[in-house]
């Protein structure tokens, strides 16, 4: 595995104390005055020559099988863009402003130590993509699957994961690992429904959950982990939550910004990020 130098996170204050949050992301905003038109009003920044491969970049896994609402593309191509941006204002991470797509089977993927998948509640992986998917794992890389929801789809994504590690079966994380708490220290595992979700709560309380397809209790969030022998996480299972959409609807609706993207997604992504990138 090819490795990257890893900059020291910034300890920075956490985003769901500041009341002055969202105005302070958009300020942030407007100090990348480069707006390109195919990153969907996105700013990039420059990046140091000397330095390309130090960079982080957001690496998106490519499947051809389908996901409940749209596969491996979901949120594409904002939500990459804007944790992406997201990881180079509020850490020290030096961040590649442009994310990539990648496929299992290229070597490629090697070049990156982390790679996200989307919606894999109708998932399969072929046989060469279980044996890529391994060597990967095995040689350092880490693995982020998010926004699936119920009992069918988590079962699913766990019988693609049981093809990949025969050997080794999910566990449950408990709030007091690392992972909820090396940059932002949580309070609690962050759930983050869609945009549409959150906001039919809202004449009463923010609805925190979406409905699963096979009508199973989703109001439940779980992260679950797959270790290798030194306990460290090779793969990240999200389930009953959708990080994703909190990046991308970043700045879009003030209240699901405030509530779900400032005090849930990012803290919750930057501090998966971290982990992978020190682990």
């Amino acid at each position: 595995m090819k490795r990257r130098r890893i900059f020291r996170v910034a300890t920075v204050a956490t985003f769901c104390i500041l009341v002055s949050g969202l105005a302070l992301a958009q300020r942030e905003w407007r100090r990348f005055p480069n707006i390109a038109v195919d990153r969907n009003g996105v700013p990039t920044w420059e990046v140091d020559q000397r330095f390309q491969g130090d960079l982080f970049t957001f690496a998106r896994v490519r499947y051809e099988s389908y996901g409940r609402g749209g596969g491996w593309a979901v949120d594409y191509p904002d939500s990459d863009l804007n944790f992406s941006l997201r990881l180079q204002q509020l850490t020290t991470l030096n961040v590649n402003p442009n994310p990539v797509i990648v496929d299992l089977t290229e070597d490629k993927i090697f070049d990156y130590p982390f790679l996200y998948i989307i919606e894999p509640g109708g998932l399969y992986f072929s046989e060469p993509e279980v044996e890529a998917l391994r060597r990967y794992c095995f040689n350092g890389g880490f693995v982020m699957v998010d926004d699936f929801w119920g009992d069918s789809e988590y079962e699913n994504m766990r019988q693609q994961l049981e093809r990949v590690f025969p050997d080794r079966k999910p566990i449950d994380l408990p709030l007091s690992h690392e992972i909820f708490h090396n940059v932002y220290d949580l309070k609690e595992k962050p759930q983050v429904p869609s945009i549409g979700w959150a906001s039919r709560g809202r004449q009463e309380q923010l609805q925190t959950w979406e409905p699963s397809r096979d009508g199973t209790d989703t109001s439940q969030v779980n992260y679950r982990a797959i270790l290798d022998d030194d306990d460290r996480i090779m793969v990240l299972m999200c389930h009953n939550t959708d990080l994703g959409d909190g990046w991308e609807q970043d700045c879009v609706d003030p209240l699901y910004f405030s509530e779900f993207s400032v005090k849930r997604a990012y803290p919750m992504g930057i501090n998966i990020v971290t982990y992978a990138m020190t682990h």
